[in-house]
């Protein structure tokens, strides 16, 4: 093993950690298309959105221009809770795949929540407490986002409603039992608790549901009870806001041993833990201060990247929301239910759509056997036992360094670890007992969903 310079872990001081987060929109030469109202087609405005969110996350939703904002201290004293979080050599993993390439991997495994989510969970819930209001909304699919949001509103002392996946409900009990030992309530979505939940039960009876259907429930509840908002853990330009202190924590760390990465790799669902790691270095490529190949990796059972078409859409099945511009497969479209994990939302984030479809980034999709696979490597290996999640993006990262193996190319091969999958030994079970099965969504079911897609604005 070669003599190692760069330490195992790599680690900031309190100082050294962001005191703003990044707002690439700002430097982006075409702006993600903004939300449109879907009876009038036209751009959604602060007071069309205030009944739904918060009104300074409606703020930071809406500003395209300003490149840095400041992170309030209270935030920043919560973050000191869990961050910063380590940026790993996988040394081991190296010399166990013979590799000259240098692989890192941000770890934000490190926390209660036991992910990422936790990062713009608690900025969503300090500005909901600021606002005055009595508790907030949301949806979950594998419980990630739920477990982060319930932490960060039993702290600030606000009421949690989460609608859960129904499929990831049945599977994740302990998921959901962490939520409610945190004080929120927990409903399996599509429920009979709301309209727009009855009425896709209507439809679909037995439906295993999904994150568009999940969300309906939340924003009605949302919208129908005073003193509440909804908040959202992926997708929206807010929440990639507040995650870009995993990527300006990971080029901080970089910078300090002059590590310059070549390749970037993240798992996509709807583009929270992407967007957060590959901020500043696509700000970069933006500015054309310096490239980087940047790599998103999506389920093959939820293709939106690579099988959906970048159009507006419904971020909900039940179409009660605004329409996003994004990749997406259609708000109908619901993985089928041996789906592990999250990344199952229809569409994709439209800052990342946007940069996708302008060729600054590329994605591939995944087989979730094979996905897996690499989790199962890698925890043998690295001694973390990964979320399927970012197994996605730890099967990529395995498959370039073998590349390299190849050519003997040094490359550095940097990759986000978006929590530990300890939650999810039901998958891992079907894994292990050789009874997980891959579904690759037909043309003819896709075309479902993308049919079905909503009339485009014109202006």
């Amino acid at each position: 093993m070669e003599n190692r310079k760069i330490p195992y872990k790599i680690y900031l001081n309190e100082d050294e950690m962001p005191k703003n987060w990044y707002n690439v929109r700002a430097d982006m030469k075409v702006k993600p298309a903004p939300l449109v109202n879907p009876g009038t087609l036209q751009p959604m405005t602060a007071a069309d959105l205030s009944p739904v969110f918060c009104d300074e996350l409606i703020a930071q939703e809406l500003d395209n221009d300003t490149r840095e904002v400041p992170i309030p201290e209270e935030i920043l004293g919560f973050y000191k809770m869990y961050r910063p979080s380590p940026l790993v050599r996988a040394y081991c993993l190296e010399e166990k795949l013979q590799t000259p390439a240098h692989i890192y991997y941000k770890f934000e495994g490190n926390n209660t929540s036991g992910s990422h989510k936790l990062n713009s969970a608690i900025a969503q819930a300090y500005y909901a407490k600021k606002q005055g209001l009595r508790g907030v909304t949301t949806e979950t699919g594998a419980g990630q986002w739920g477990t982060a949001l319930s932490m960060a509103c039993a702290y600030l002392g606000l009421d949690c409603k989460v609608y859960m996946v129904k499929v990831s409900y049945e599977q994740k009990p302990f998921r959901r039992e962490v939520m409610r030992t945190y004080g929120a309530s927990v409903t399996p979505s599509p429920s009979m608790e709301t309209n727009v939940g009855r009425k896709i039960l209507a439809e679909h009876p037995g439906t295993t549901g999904s994150l568009g259907c999940a969300i309906s429930e939340a924003v009605e509840v949302a919208t129908s009870n005073p003193g509440y908002r909804y908040v959202l853990g992926s997708v929206l330009n807010q929440v990639l806001l507040h995650q870009s202190v995993i990527g300006l924590e990971t080029k901080i760390a970089l910078d300090k041993y002059g590590i310059v990465p070549d390749i970037i790799i993240g798992c996509a669902g709807g583009g929270s833990n992407l967007g957060g790691l590959i901020s500043p270095f696509m700000g970069e490529k933006l500015r054309g201060e310096r490239d980087y190949r940047i790599i998103a990796v999506e389920p093959a059972s939820c293709p939106s990247f690579t099988r959906g078409k970048f159009a507006y859409d419904f971020c909900d099945t039940g179409m009660i929301c605004p329409l996003a511009k994004m990749y997406t497969l259609g708000a109908g479209f619901i993985p089928s239910p041996n789906h592990a994990g999250g990344l199952r939302f229809h569409g994709m984030s439209p800052v990342l759509s946007q940069l996708y479809h302008d060729g600054l980034m590329e994605a591939v999709s995944a087989e979730q056997t094979a996905v897996f696979e690499a989790a199962e490597f890698f925890a043998r290996t690295e001694g973390i036992l990964p979320a399927p999640e970012s197994s996605h993006a730890i099967k990529v990262a395995i498959d370039e360094a073998k590349k390299c193996a190849e050519t003997g190319e040094a490359k550095n091969i940097v990759f986000g670890l978006t929590g530990t999958g300890y939650f999810d030994l039901v998958a891992y079970e079907q894994f292990n007992n050789g009874t997980m099965t891959d579904h690759i969504p037909t043309d003819e079911e896709l075309a479902v969903g993308l049919n079905a897609l909503p009339p485009q604005p014109t202006f």
